[in-house]
């Protein structure tokens, strides 16, 4: 009879960022273990604390399948004398086995006729099969970190305390570590701190309840979500929304309780985004907002603890954030009494990674850069190799100064991305970065106005950073996305150049991510300015520090971009043939192929699409190997009427098509060949390409060679599936 299994691993406090990837991983190793060993279920969930993580499992057979194994033997001659009576060879088989002669038969198979035996396997009881796999499960569950503790050698994220372990009503008995598994589990740590006994599922989690701990995170959550609406809605504020903070701070509690704590009104002169990361990086506290999106005086901090006095709990946690707005203020106040300009030079004495250089390197290379991709675009001029970068820090380009030294808006875009790409890098060195490290570029940005740049240049400043996330914000201003590119195509070109590559356990770079990010901004902008050209360029200026050949470096970046664009499409909802049909061709315009993708996509509904398609898989399989190039086929060599109206066909179709792949209007592309597709098939009837006669035999597979150059460049339309 099924019965419910409780799978519960009481640590010390794990980190917050530990719990949600270790309990999930729980269920996925246990559910696969299960599945393995022939037991079926009927549910299965898994939760996680700080000091718990826990599996649950509905309806879990109480005993494995049965099951059968064929096993064969000698062959039927070694098993018999001429009698028919059974030699030692067919005794010894069947003893081996634990079978009686009886069971033993003989199996024609493809080598001969064998002795055969199809034996009955018992499945064992679920409980045997649990003490085996659970000890292992345990040991295996991932953790950014692990440590040791007592004398034994298992690593996990925290030393484990207790373990409960029931299946039904039973205990499942083993031993990790120096703990030993039981019916035993804990409450809250403070407020129901004893063990008590545990018999069945139900019993667990009334009881968990009742001992201050709410298991599951989606419950915790909420509970936090509805007491920071209840508390702000006393102050007619408004909490400024924050997933990965509530997330954090779900996970940092087993009995949320909502607290609502006040800020000296003083702080508020500080700039937002200063008061907003103390509170959330070194507190976990959540800011509030008035209706307009002004901060209040207020925040709101989660306890784990339920107390009859919680103004103590509050003070305690109002004397901490104002220790930190104090910091802040602090280095803010000395940091504006710098200019922006002189910390850029403090960055020649920060190593941005040792074989790529220091951050100044970094910073001159993809101003450089940057200029270079605002000059593809038809944005600016480009740099000449005698300017240095540094000149746009001094007077000629300040903000006082360069509207008025020269009115030409090429001039102004240069001056502007030139000098906002050499200050974006500034404030790494300020005191408040380096107290609040999430703040870079926000706090350049402020600076960059205190020290009385233009706004481009301060919105440039922030920007250079976004995206920060997949699918986050990105840059609105064009400075700002040509900066933005530049930056993160110098370390993902510099990490390539010098053997830096990411792998599937390790980005330390982020270098998927900035990808990622380039490509998103390409396609919000629309920049059409090929990759591998501005591959090409982030090489030739990083050329005296790589350490690689810059044509592998360039190919293994190309490849890449391709993974993350094809990722990106896939997870659009974009059919993978299509994806690899499009990127198959000339690819390195992203926004071009994505056009083309989504052309395709929506032709691939077109009732002409599959004849077409088939048809084009004929003319390419038929080419495979040849390379015609621009070559045309010589009509004086024409012996059929088919091979003439083909050409005939192509000829008038391909100004129309290479009109419409100008434009970018690939649906009209694909709409134009389908009008060649019935011409195409009465040549492949009634023309035969591979003669004896090699000029007539070449002259056929140019004609075909020139129909696949109609659509070459747009896509290659024989790896679409139908």
């Amino acid at each position: 009879m099924p019965k419910d299994l409780i799978l519960e691993i009481g640590t010390e406090e794990l980190p917050a960022s530990f719990i949600s990837k270790a309990y999930i991983s729980m269920k996925e190793e246990l559910e696969k273990a299960l599945h393995e060993n022939r037991l079926d279920l009927k549910d299965i969930r898994s939760f996680g604390t700080p000091r718990r993580l826990v599996v649950i499992v509905a309806g879990l057979d109480d005993r494995q399948k049965d099951t059968f194994t064929e096993v064969s033997g000698p062959p039927k001659e070694k098993s018999f004398d001429k009698e028919g009576r059974p030699t030692k060879a067919a005794k010894g088989f069947a003893k081996s086995q634990g079978v009686s002669l009886k069971e033993v038969k003989v199996v024609k198979t493809k080598r001969g006729e064998y002795l055969f035996i199809r034996k009955k396997l018992k499945g064992w009881k679920t409980g045997d099969i649990l003490k085996e796999i659970i000890p292992s499960i345990i040991t295996r569950i991932p953790f950014p970190k692990t440590m040791r503790w007592g004398e034994g050698d298992i690593a996990f994220g925290r030393p484990i305390r207790w373990i409960l372990s029931l299946y039904g009503s039973e205990t499942v008995s083993f031993v990790v570590g120096d703990v030993k598994s039981g019916p035993l589990t804990h409450g809250h740590r403070f407020l129901k701190p004893k063990s008590f006994k545990i018999d069945s599922v139900s019993s667990y989690l009334k009881k968990l309840k009742s001992s201050y701990v709410i298991l599951d995170p989606k419950d915790r959550a909420m509970m936090i979500r509805d007491g920071i609406e209840k508390a702000v809605r006393k102050i007619k504020g408004r909490c400024i929304e924050d997933i990965s903070l509530l997330e954090e701070v779900t996970n940092l509690v087993e009995f949320p309780i909502v607290l609502l704590g006040g800020v000296d009104k003083n702080f508020l002169e500080l700039p937002r985004d200063v008061i907003i990361n103390a509170m959330k990086e070194h507190q976990r506290y959540f800011s509030i907002t008035d209706k307009e999106g002004r901060l209040m005086p207020y925040f709101i901090t989660i306890a784990n603890m339920k107390t009859k006095n919680p103004g103590v709990i509050i003070k305690g946690n109002e004397r901490v954030l104002k220790a930190r707005l104090n910091d802040a203020r602090f280095y803010f106040e000395r940091d504006i009494s710098v200019p922006l300009t002189d910390w850029v030079q403090t960055l020649k004495g920060v190593v941005f990674q040792k074989r790529l250089g220091t951050s100044y390197e970094k910073v001159e290379r993809f101003t450089r850069l940057a200029l270079y991709i605002g000059s593809q675009i038809g944005f600016c001029e480009e740099m000449s190799p005698t300017e240095n970068p540094g000149d746009f820090l001094t007077e000629n380009f300040n903000p006082t100064s360069y509207r008025s030294f020269s009115p030409d808006p090429g001039f102004l875009s240069k001056a502007i991305v030139g000098r906002a790409a050499m200050l974006c890098k500034a404030d790494l060195v300020s005191d408040m970065v380096g107290e609040f490290p999430k703040l870079q570029g926000i706090m350049g940005s402020i600076y960059a106005g205190r020290s009385g740049e233009v706004p481009e240049i301060s919105v440039a400043i922030y920007e250079h950073y976004l995206p920060t996330s997949a699918g986050g914000k990105l840059p609105a201003s064009l400075h700002g996305a040509i900066i933005s590119i530049a930056d993160k195509l110098d370390t993902i070109c510099g990490c390539f150049g010098v053997g830096l590559l990411p792998t599937g356990a390790a980005d330390p770079y982020a270098l998927r991510r900035q990808a990622l990010g380039i490509i998103a901004i390409m396609l919000d902008k629309g920049f059409k300015t090929p990759l591998d050209d501005l591959i090409q360029k982030s090489l030739e200026l990083l050329e005296k520090r790589i350490t690689r050949m810059s044509a592998d470096s360039e190919k293994d970046v190309l490849d890449f971009f391709k993974e993350r664009l094809k990722n990106l499409l896939l997870s659009h909802g974009y059919s993978f043939d299509i994806i690899d049909a499009v990127l198959s061709t000339p690819w390195y315009d992203i926004v071009d192929a994505v056009s083309r993708v989504k052309a395709l996509s929506t032709f691939k509904t077109h009732p002409d699409c599959e004849r077409l398609v088939i048809a084009f898989k004929r003319v390419s399989n038929i080419l495979k190997g040849c390379d015609f190039r621009a070559e045309k086929p010589n009509i004086s060599l024409f012996k059929e009427k088919y091979e003439e109206e083909l050409n005939r066909v192509a000829d008038k179709i391909a100004p129309v098509i290479d009109k419409h792949w100008q434009n970018g209007d690939y649906e009209k592309v694909f709409t134009t060949l389908v009008s060649i597709k019935d011409k195409i098939d009465m040549f492949f009837d009634k023309v035969m390409v591979m003669v004896e006669d090699e000029g007539t035999r070449r002259n056929r597979l140019m004609l075909l060679s020139s129909i696949q150059r109609l659509y070459s460049k747009i896509a290659d339309l024989s790896k679409l599936r139908l």
